[in-house]
């Protein structure tokens, strides 16, 4: 079974999902296409390769990932077929992959150079379906590029350390449905640095001195109902994805707000740890 992932910013209004299923199943009609998202911000690769490393994991090894977020042809920004863990992965060479190699080496690395064989100007229609049907195929990615061995990083996804090795510095990289703020700082990273020291955890002007492991840690549940009050209350999370997460218990952005709205938390605003 070859399955085809879809994780654009291209939303569901016009035309360019639809034109890019029909294009795949025209090339590979035994194919199974799955939209991881729509609904990427325009050009955020940030967002993108946050929501991509988290879903990617949940497919069978073999899985072919289509990533349709500033996917335009540069100088600069060239267009690479990546296979990481397993899964293939077909874009541009925007820094996304690199949040997916952070722990775990590519296989193999190729710079996709088949332009001149196709025409138009939407490279996800008519570059990334090609190669990716290709390699849904079980063909060589070398079949399709050239071997390189490094791709772009993307800066800011990775928490920093001070010298005095008693701060981290991190940044929200992304903030859900929820309203709730996603840092870079993962568990690992947290407690690799922490080594057993107590902490404080600040966003903004918030202070938060412990994480917790699930979001109904907030609530006394030997107190009585009508006694917990424990909707709107802030709290610091290790998500599923492993990384400190600011969130609202119970929160909704069309009514109560979510923690990005009710704590003034934007995208790429600092978040810091340091160690007492």
């Amino acid at each position: 079974m070859a399955i085809i992932t879809l994780t654009t910013d291209f939303g569901v209004r016009d035309h360019f999902v639809g034109a890019i299923k029909g294009f795949i199943y025209s090339e590979l009609p035994e194919a199974v296409i799955v939209d991881i998202s729509h609904h990427i911000s325009p050009f955020n690769i940030t967002e993108a390769a946050y929501i991509l490393k988290n879903a990617y994991k949940t497919f069978p090894k073999g899985t072919v990932h289509i990533i349709g977020v500033d996917s335009e042809l540069t100088p600069e920004n060239k267009h690479i077929a990546v296979t990481i863990d397993g899964h293939h992965f077909v874009g541009a060479d925007n820094g996304i992959l690199s949040f997916l190699a952070q722990e775990i080496v590519p296989e193999k690395i190729v710079e996709i150079n088949i332009h001149d064989r196709v025409q138009g100007v939407f490279p996800v229609l008519d570059v990334f379906v090609k190669v990716s049907t290709h390699l849904a195929r079980g063909g060589q990615p070398e079949v399709i590029g050239k071997r390189i061995e490094s791709m772009k990083v993307l800066k800011g996804l990775s928490p920093l350390v001070n010298t005095a090795g008693d701060q981290i510095s991190g940044s929200v990289i992304y903030i859900d449905n929820y309203g709730n703020v996603i840092s870079n700082i993962s568990r690992k990273f947290f407690e690799t640095h922490r080594k057993g020291r107590g902490f404080e955890l600040y966003a903004r002007n918030h202070k938060f001195e412990r994480i917790h492991e699930k979001y109904s840690d907030v609530i006394n549940f030997n107190a009585e109902k009508n006694r917990r009050n424990a909707d709107g209350e802030r709290l610091a999370i290790f998500n599923s994805s492993g990384l400190i997460e600011i969130a609202v218990y119970k929160s909704n952005l069309e009514t109560v707000g979510g923690a990005s709205s009710l704590l003034g938390l934007n995208y790429r605003d600092s978040i810091t740890v340091k160690f007492v």
